[in-house]
């Protein structure tokens, strides 16, 4: 039983107030993911607030995610592998209206001139593995929502990625992922990668994760699990340049003393 919910059964003068405008003021005042947290377990809460639970969810699952492309680039930008396209959405330039889709809806032509982008996955979309397989043209990816905790794989989702130089990963949950393989294979341009509230308890392959970050100074991987991996082959393969490794993982220090005495 949630905390929420014990509040809510404490307190009866919530469920007594009659006035919607009254309960907007009060419920506009929480952060989205406690407002779905009361409401969730209180049916007369919805009904005199007019919230269907399952459409509020859907809203509220989103992903949002911002992408810095090269200036005068083209290229694609993402990956969907989902064969409704009514589940994601692109806006360029903090133009309100969205992007029309067509054979070229995920790519930067000539004639664009893009310098934001920004993607919404819906609630529907089931798969993000290899969403960024091979963009080239990426400077820069900011996850600004990020609500989703049924996603298994994020194997191959930056492979490749080789312009990309700030990645802002601080939003992601990954408490039931299994496959990081190839994950972020080929980020060649990046310094920097900060992974601290990453859960690996139930990753079981992380393969040539890393393999390939040749720019790769700083790795925070402090909070890393490996008692499940499998398969943890060239993980990072080619990182010569790392001087900082934030990480307590006996598995991933031994990966990381390999990589070192192999570019001695």
């Amino acid at each position: 039983m949630s905390e929420e919910y014990n509040l809510l059964e404490k307190n009866d003068s919530l469920s007594s107030i009659k006035s919607k405008y009254i309960l907007k003021l009060i419920f506009g005042k929480l952060p989205k993911n406690k407002f779905l947290g009361i409401i969730r377990y209180n049916k007369k809460l919805q009904k005199l607030l007019c919230i269907d639970i399952n459409n509020y969810k859907i809203e509220y699952c989103k992903i949002e995610i911002e992408i810095i492309p090269f200036e005068n680039t083209y290229g694609k930008f993402i990956n969907m592998n989902n064969k409704d396209e009514s589940y994601y959405h692109i806006y360029f330039n903090d133009n309100k209206e969205e992007i029309k889709r067509n054979s070229k809806k995920n790519f930067i032509t000539k004639d664009d001139k893009v310098n934001k982008i920004k993607i919404i996955l819906d609630y529907e979309i089931k798969k993000i593995n290899n969403l960024f397989h091979c963009c080239k043209i990426i400077h820069k990816i900011n996850f600004i929502k990020f609500n989703r905790k049924d996603f298994k794989k994020m194997n191959f989702m930056f492979y490749k990625c080789s312009s990309l130089k700030e990645l802002n990963l601080s939003k992601f949950i990954t408490d039931n992922v299994t496959d990081m393989s190839y994950m972020f294979y080929g980020c060649s341009s990046i310094e920097e990668l900060n992974l601290s509230n990453f859960k690996t308890d139930k990753v079981t392959d992380m393969s040539y994760m890393f393999s390939g970050c040749t720019s790769l100074i700083k790795l925070n991987l402090s909070n890393f699990n490996t008692d499940n991996i499998k398969d943890m082959e060239n993980m990072l393969q080619g990182c010569s340049k790392i001087k900082s490794l934030n990480c307590s993982d006996t598995y991933i220090i031994a990966q990381y003393y390999k990589m070192f005495i192999y570019y001695i």
